[in-house]
């Protein structure tokens, strides 16, 4: 059984190994410690539970706990159902993204800059996971408004941005993709160096 000072002692470059080697009750004990309030101790249990859930559908069950997430009071929690719905995505035979997505996509508007960065990296996930969902994170992607945040953000978020629609362009093809990545080679909030990289996903 697993406890809170066995996990604090595995290195970051064994959490995967650590992960494969969870039992059904040690997963139980991870989610709970996802509410703690020592960061420390709660970050090292979602990168546990985010490793499992790349090779295991585990913790697909926990899918609607995950979601209850999203509408925290608190940011770390907000994240943290975030991602862990994402990594998920790829186990939902359930197809629990249909009533899921709307309520994730809210967190474009998050006050924390950083928990909209992880919702939208967490949308090439999902995009990944469920191409069906392209259309829409597509839509909410480009009708993101970049000038309500923050002036130090505008580059992070926007390649962000680009990064997921370059994904979902496979599957959401059309002249609105093409126009918002143009636009950004062409705009002032990306540099050159930004702008090469862009150039090189293209």
């Amino acid at each position: 059984m697993i406890s809170l000072e066995s996990i604090m002692q595995i290195p970051k470059s064994d959490l995967e190994e650590a992960s494969k080697n969870l039992n059904k009750d040690d997963l139980s004990e991870l989610i709970k410690w996802l509410s703690l309030k020592e960061d420390d101790l709660r970050y090292q249990a979602f990168l546990l539970l985010q490793k499992r859930s790349i090779f295991s559908s585990d913790l697909y069950p926990y899918w609607d706990l995950f979601r209850e997430k999203l509408k925290s009071d608190n940011s770390y929690q907000r994240s943290i159902g975030l991602m862990l719905i994402a990594e998920n995505a790829r186990w939902d035979v359930d197809n629990k993204i249909e009533y899921t997505l709307d309520e994730f996509l809210l967190s474009l508007k998050d006050k924390k800059p950083i928990t909209v960065r992880q919702c939208i990296q967490s949308l090439g996930k999902i995009a990944l996971a469920k191409p069906e969902t392209c259309g829409k994170i597509t839509t909410s992607l480009i009708g993101f408004d970049l000038m309500a945040v923050r002036e130090t953000m505008r580059k992070p978020i926007l390649l962000d941005i680009i990064d997921v629609l370059v994904i979902a362009r496979k599957e959401a093809m059309g002249d609105a993709i093409e126009d918002f990545i143009l636009e950004a080679l062409s705009g002032q909030v990306l540099d050159r160096k930004s702008k090469k990289l862009v150039e090189g996903l293209l």
